[in-house]
């Protein structure tokens, strides 16, 4: 095997300080079998992946992030307990403590901002369509027959 290359740590400092509280402590582990990939190093892993749009099983196992399939299990686990929602909300309240948001740039996506108000209810959606179709199963032409006519 050759030498390993240092790893990039893509996560700063200040940040890793900010997210570390918020992951999961792991359970006991139940198996004897490889030590468990420090979070931090997953955390990168998964940045890396994201960042690069590689698939997880071609992560280079030589970045020293884990493997892909680790990374993608960690990231499903941290998904479930909520980490994201709860990282975003942090950065959200510190950027904006820093006047660090540019307001003018932002969008709100009606699917994940609740409308204050219902607009009238609609009527029901007319039909586009004239006439129901001619079923194509059954037909009241004569039958078509399998051999040419002469």
């Amino acid at each position: 095997m050759g030498k390993r290359v240092s790893r990039p740590w893509i996560v700063s400092d200040e940040l890793w300080l900010l997210i570390e509280p918020l992951l999961p402590v792991p359970g006991p582990k139940l198996k004897p079998g490889r030590p468990r990939v420090p979070d931090r190093q997953a955390l990168c892993g998964i940045l890396f992946v994201l960042h690069t749009g590689i698939q997880w099983e071609y992560l280079p196992q030589e970045l020293g992030f884990g493997s892909g399939m680790t990374c993608w299990r960690r990231l499903e686990a941290w998904n479930r307990a909520g980490v994201w929602d709860q990282l975003h909300v942090l950065l959200l309240a510190k950027l904006r403590a820093a006047k660090q948001i540019d307001w003018s740039r932002a969008v709100i996506d009606s699917s994940h901002v609740r409308a204050a108000r219902r607009g009238p209810k609609a009527g029901r959606a007319r039909s586009t369509v004239p006439d129901r179709a001619a079923s194509t199963t059954s037909s009241s032409t004569a039958r078509a027959s399998r051999s040419p006519s002469r």
